[in-house]
């Protein structure tokens, strides 16, 4: 691994994902003892539930009513 021209590096597949690091997730890097770590910045739950909230706002556009789509997730219809 090495470090690109503009100071970027590739985080391996397998390490994303076992910490859940998607796109556009927080990190941060600190140094400790001569060593770098990576930590992923923890939102707090509402504050992720509302950018997804928000991001989504408008996008539905079926023909189902919530009371049908509720009960077809629940496996009722």
């Amino acid at each position: 691994m090495h470090i690109t021209s503009k100071g970027q590096v590739t985080i391996p597949l397998h390490i994303r994902e076992s910490l859940g690091l998607l796109p556009h997730t927080e990190i941060e890097f600190y140094e400790q003892n001569g060593r770098v770590y990576l930590e992923k910045k923890t939102d707090t739950p509402s504050k992720r539930s509302q950018q997804l909230i928000e991001k989504m706002q408008g996008k539905g556009h079926g023909k189902l009513s919530t009371d049908q789509i509720l009960a077809m997730t629940r496996g009722e219809e």
